[in-house]
């Protein structure tokens, strides 16, 4: 089980807005944010839910991309992050839908994130 994410981004205001507005669909919102006068070499923000920040992203000069993360959600939640994420700047790598090839129940989208990350919402529960 994984407790916690977290992944350098090349424009931290871009990517903070963006994720703001992606994972809002998923109930996921911005719970902290520790600024480099904290830190000492960069900021961080803190998405989360329920009391507890669990996905992190931080300022980084180097490149970054080619990350794969998948959140989970309801299908009505994976269609409505797929739009915001598509609105708030992401690039579509698959709209929402079954992905038989995992199992039966698979229902996934997937965009890239102003990186280039591979960020998707999936539900795993019949329709």
């Amino acid at each position: 089980m994984i407790d916690h994410i977290g992944f350098a981004v090349s424009n931290y205001a871009k990517a903070k807005a963006f994720y703001v507005a992606a994972l809002q669909p998923l109930g996921i919102s911005l719970m902290m944010e520790i600024p480099v006068e904290v830190t000492g070499d960069f900021a961080v923000s803190g998405f989360g839910k329920d009391g507890k920040p669990f996905f992190w992203i931080s300022e980084s000069q180097k490149p970054v991309g080619n990350l794969h993360i998948a959140l989970l959600g309801s299908r009505a939640a994976v269609d409505a992050f797929y739009k915001a994420a598509l609105a708030a700047g992401g690039k579509d790598n698959g709209p929402p839908g079954i992905r038989a090839h995992y199992h039966a129940n698979y229902y996934g989208a997937f965009v890239f994130d102003p990186d280039g990350n591979n960020i998707e919402a999936v539900c795993h529960a019949p329709a």
